[in-house]
């Protein structure tokens, strides 16, 4: 098959070019072992995103993060951690064919049974938010793949965030949305019954990622926007340009800004928000006075 770059394929790597399944699945625990199978197992205990009786739909976009999570479960349902059940779900919000068919035989290859469902979401998009589509298209992808998931009888939902998406989202919230708001490891949907969200591969950095694909001769394919595919998204690419300039003089800047989510100082802060209801440092404050309080 020949080279599919100009149609959404990242990094320029033609079908052809694929190493063979038993060697990348071997690369998992070997090769990458430090830097894929051990984090992203390693996130797995800490949060406990993957339990007895789960049954899991994993979303498989066609990119070369969701294609990766889909190899790591099925090497976890291997080894037999617990007794869990997978569903491979891939939606299509509107692909160019070219698009469509690059993630059917990706999946083929890479033995991912995927179930994929067709969806307007790009056309709806287009329609109503034409000037800013990626955030509406975001939250209308996952909402369909929730719904998708619940027809199919899953408790969780498994996206393929990663750190770098993590600190990325963090700093972008920061810098142009006023609030402190980050991505959970786990998360409980609001309007699916019964179904929570998990990321189990916040552990395992972009880069790394990269090298998985690419020295195995993966063609993942890129967001496979049609609206936003003549726009850059700007903000991020800023972000992620700021963190790579401040690591050149501070190494482990991306670490702190990870770590931060997990080090939040209440006492320091001046509202916060829980449950969707806003509190002020001001709040209870009457009853806190006579009281030793930290000195900022």
């Amino acid at each position: 098959m020949e080279n599919l770059a100009g149609s959404g394929c990242e990094a320029g790597i033609s079908l052809s070019e694929r190493k063979p399944l038993k060697e990348i699945e071997s690369s998992i625990v070997r090769k990458y072992r430090k830097y894929l199978w051990a984090k992203f197992n390693k996130a797995v205990r800490d949060y406990k995103l993957v339990e007895e009786g789960d049954r899991i739909a994993v979303a498989v976009s066609g990119g070369k993060d969701s294609l990766l999570m889909a190899k790591l479960f099925q090497e976890m349902e291997r080894h037999r951690v617990c007794h869990f059940e997978l569903e491979f779900i891939s939606m299509d919000p509107g692909f160019h064919e070219t698009n469509r068919q690059l993630l059917l035989e990706n999946c083929a290859y890479l033995n991912i049974p995927v179930k994929l469902f067709k969806t307007d979401i790009f056309r709806i998009v287009d329609h109503i938010a034409r000037d800013y589509p990626c955030y509406m298209c975001a939250r209308m992808r996952r909402g369909a793949l929730y719904g998708k998931a619940q027809e199919l009888g899953c408790n969780k939902l498994a996206l393929a965030h990663h750190f770098d998406d993590i600190i990325e989202t963090t700093l972008l919230n920061l810098f142009y949305a006023g609030e402190f708001k980050t991505m959970r490891p786990e998360l409980r949907a609001r309007h699916f019954e019964n179904m929570e969200l998990i990321r189990p591969m916040c552990y395992i950095h972009e880069e790394d990622i990269k090298r998985f694909t690419s020295n195995n001769g993966i063609p993942a394919m890129n967001c496979g926007c049609v609206v936003a595919a003549k726009k850059t998204s700007s903000k991020r690419r800023e972000v992620k340009e700021l963190i790579a300039k401040l690591k050149e003089s501070n190494s482990g800047i991306d670490q702190s800004i990870f770590k931060s989510a997990q080090n939040v100082n209440l006492d320091s802060l001046w509202g916060w928000k829980k449950d969707g209801v806003h509190f002020s440092c001001l709040d209870g404050f009457e009853d806190r006075k006579g009281k030793d309080l930290p000195e900022n």
